[in-house]
């Protein structure tokens, strides 16, 4: 059967798959974004009485996760991209409901450490598309998987605490492990994708053979991978810490006026972020150093900012330029999975990524004790700042010897 006929008896993957592997994401990351902020309240009945241990755990599956997501990619090359996401959504439904169940704190964090070890959504359902997609379509598809990780951040937290006066959040996560059920049944109903970016013929090993004419250099590969984590370190390391920010510089501030706050930059990626798309897919590098650069500002606007008007005005600067950095490494994530096997490049960056969300939770830690919490936002301001000439430098070629 020739190559063509193949590729017309291949289910099409278009505009409603990916709608529907964003919509899973977004179900199933419900219990992994909303539950973190009432580990105060879960500890205590497990034995933490202090929750002492409760910024440890919010760490816990973001380390695992970093740790398997490479190896998870790599096996999604090598046994399909669809299986190992349906592993991915089934490992997150299992390890909710140990959690959920969860007597003791050392049964509660070895569900967390399942979690992140048997979870890796995010980075199956890019590498997922990442075999079915390319160019514009793939790193389109990518901002709209970022805008489900904002939108469950903004509203997973709200959902919980609604919940919270007829079921604990402790036990919602066992009721929660049905939306990763859920999700895994309606991708079972999607199309093994057809791996667009590895190109050419089978092989006599009965593998295909990557064409590598246009393989992306491994120098821009490794700047993605740079520029993720200097992005997520320098935007995260303000997240610990806004609440407190928030009311050191506006005594009173209401519960709900502080998470309007902190949701401000997430809201402003899901309204802006698709035209965002349309205007940069072409010189993502220039949109990601403007994006560094009003990260940066922002950042050390909330330094000084002491009103509501002025933090609002901050939060917005903030939002803009997360915005404009998300989408600009959704274009060159997809510029550098052009040729090579998806998994392990989505595996990979998400390593880099979680990387970058351990370190700066550590560094807001540790200088939020010593400095207070200015300094988590002026520390990661500064990163920002170091990185906008970064992302303008063009990525070196390596030298290739003739003979």
């Amino acid at each position: 059967m020739t190559a063509e006929v193949l590729a017309l008896s291949r289910p099409a993957f278009g505009r409603r798959q990916v709608h529907a592997v964003a919509a899973c994401y977004f179900v199933a990351s419900f219990a992994a974004l909303g539950l973190p902020p009432y580990f105060t309240e879960i500890l205590p009945g497990l034995g933490d009485g202090a929750a002492r241990w409760a910024g440890v755990l919010y760490v816990v599956p973001t380390v695992f996760s970093a740790v398997a997501a490479p190896l998870w990619g790599r096996l999604a090359d090598r046994f399909g991209r669809k299986r190992l996401l349906l592993r991915a959504q089934l490992g997150l439904a299992l390890s909710f409901l140990l959690a959920g169940w969860a007597d003791s704190l050392t049964m509660f964090t070895v569900a967390l450490v399942l979690q992140g070890i048997l979870g890796g959504t995010f980075a199956a359902s890019n590498g997922y598309l990442g075999a079915a997609l390319e160019g514009p379509r793939l790193s389109r598809a990518l901002t709209l998987m970022q805008g489900s990780a904002r939108a469950a951040l903004v509203l997973a937290p709200i959902v919980v605490g609604a919940l919270a006066p007829w079921m604990s959040p402790h036990r919602q996560y066992a009721l929660l492990a049905l939306l990763p059920l859920a999700a895994a049944l309606l991708l079972a109903a999607l199309p093994e994708p057809a791996a667009t970016g590895e190109t050419g013929e089978t092989g006599a090993t009965g593998q295909r053979e990557t064409e590598t004419a246009d393989l992306a250099p491994t120098a821009a590969l490794r700047r993605l991978y740079a520029l993720e984590f200097a992005f997520v370190f320098s935007t995260v390391i303000s997240f610990p810490y806004l609440i407190s920010l928030v009311e050191e510089r506006l005594p009173g501030a209401s519960a709900a006026l502080s998470g309007l706050l902190f949701a401000l930059p997430h809201l402003c990626y899901l309204i802006t972020a698709m035209a965002v798309h349309r205007a940069l897919h072409s010189r993502p590098r220039h949109g990601m150093a403007l994006g560094f650069a009003l990260i940066a500002l922002g950042l050390a606007g909330h330094g000084v900012a002491d009103t509501l008007s002025t933090l609002i005005a901050v939060r917005l600067l903030l939002g803009a330029g997360l915005t404009l950095g998300m989408v600009g490494l959704s274009v060159l994530a997809a510029d550098c999975a052009r040729g090579r096997a998806p998994g392990g490049m989505f595996g990979s960056l998400e390593f880099f990524s979680k990387a970058g969300a351990v370190a700066a939770g550590v560094t807001a830690a540790v200088g939020s004790a010593r400095f207070g919490p200015t300094a988590p936002v002026l520390i990661g301001g500064g990163i920002a700042a170091l990185t906008v000439f970064a992302t303008l430098l063009p990525p070196r070629p390596r030298t290739r010897w003739s003979h």
